[in-house]
């Protein structure tokens, strides 16, 4: 099993991790009832998906 030779120092980690960054998820709009939702998801407001009921709305 491979073992590092050296310590990795405080300064490269932290370089290393400040990539880790989170990105905003993406929003569309539902063509029923035009609120945000995540795209190939249900609408949480209208219960709808490609254009169809598919659960009963949230009220």
């Amino acid at each position: 099993m491979a073992v590092p030779k050296r310590k990795k120092s405080r300064s490269n980690t932290r370089h290393r991790r400040a990539q880790w960054k989170t990105a905003a998820p993406t929003l569309v709009e539902c063509p029923t009832c035009r609120d945000q939702k995540l795209p190939h998801t249900v609408c949480a407001s209208c219960g709808t998906y490609d254009r169809r009921q598919v659960v009963a709305p949230s009220a």
